[in-house]
């Protein structure tokens, strides 16, 4: 049984509406990750740049983690992603 395999964009639009490739992702090696990162990733998997296991295997995420961030933003905007904010929104 042939396993069905998306085929691999070259971008998608980004959180603040540009092109983003796999070249304009972040680092691997990110240690601060800043909204704007976290949404970048979040749009490539989103928009089929890479996939949810290359997003966690790339920059040492738990599925858990990645998720929690798709669930900010569908739920509060890019503000949800602020680690200040999160008490307030895990209500």
């Amino acid at each position: 049984m042939a396993e069905h395999i998306r085929p691999r964009v070259k971008y998608v639009i980004g959180p603040d509406g540009s092109p983003l490739t796999i070249a304009d992702l972040p680092s691997s090696d990110t240690k601060r990750w800043v909204i704007r990162r976290k949404a970048e990733v979040v749009a490539a998997v989103r928009g089929g740049l890479l996939s949810l296991e290359e997003a966690c295997d790339k920059y040492t995420l738990t599925v858990e983690e990645f998720l929690s961030w798709q669930v900010s933003i569908d739920e509060h905007g890019l503000a949800g992603l602020r680690t200040t904010k999160i008490q307030k929104y895990r209500n």
